[in-house]
């Protein structure tokens, strides 16, 4: 059995509209957090006044607003791999 891989897109508009392919699962969220898992792995959003625009389970497609400072990926045992901007 080969494990299979889903593709995730990440696209972040001027800081404010945040979209996701790919989504496994929105964990938990709040206006200053949002926990997403992908793929099998923590997504981390961080900004001010985020909130949640619309997730599909079937589809995979997430979409936040907001002020998004930072996105951090997590490995299988939670440790922050990546921030890919200020």
């Amino acid at each position: 059995m080969q494990n299979e891989s889903v593709s995730s897109i990440l696209t972040i508009e001027q800081q404010k509209k945040i979209t996701m392919t790919g989504v496994d699962s929105v964990d938990a969220f709040s206006d200053s957090e949002i926990k997403l898992t992908v793929n099998g792995k923590k997504v981390f959003i961080a900004g001010a006044q985020l909130k949640v625009l619309a997730f599909s389970k079937g589809s995979g497609n997430f979409s936040a607003t907001g002020e998004v400072s930072s996105v951090k990926y997590g490995g299988a045992k939670g440790k922050a791999l990546q921030r890919l901007f200020k």
